[in-house]
């Protein structure tokens, strides 16, 4: 199964680590929007797109990089997130991100999302939130939720 993970990882390397285990599960590459040959899309089984969450929704480049791509009729994809606040329920960014997916032809089988290190304002005030996240627990539900993909 050929896949490749679209990822943007900022902050602390929150998604980034999430991101690599799910490549080691999966047999796949990490690479940034920037780094994506279009081309290469095509002749994947499954993409993968993360990114950090930034004021609630996923980081620009990752959005506009996929608001951008052509249609990728019956593709597979997954969509996975940091962040240091659980998802709230009145807004789920993978669902945000899934439906955009599903508007350009993928078929989203899958979405993971963990807590991570944040220290966006107002946060930065008192260390940060989520210390020492992703941790060994999230990183094993990433593995998990990459074995049930298919690696």
């Amino acid at each position: 199964m050929k896949v490749v993970i679209v990822c943007v990882s900022v902050s602390h390397g929150n998604t980034e680590r999430v991101a690599e285990v799910m490549a080691e599960v999966l047999g796949a590459r990490v690479v940034s929007p920037e780094e994506v040959d279009l081309a290469d899309l095509d002749s994947c089984d499954l993409v993968g797109f993360g990114s950090g969450i930034f004021g609630m929704d996923f980081h620009p480049r990752l959005s506009r990089f996929v608001r951008e791509m052509p249609e990728k009729l019956g593709h597979k994809a997954f969509v996975f997130s940091t962040s240091g606040l659980p998802e709230p329920r009145f807004r789920r960014y993978t669902g945000r991100l899934s439906r955009l997916l599903g508007r350009k032809g993928f078929d989203v089988v899958g979405t993971f999302s963990c807590r991570g290190f944040d220290t966006w304002l107002p946060f930065e005030l008192v260390g940060g939130i989520s210390k020492n996240r992703p941790g060994s627990d999230d990183l094993e539900a990433a593995r998990r939720f990459a074995e049930s993909l298919g690696g």
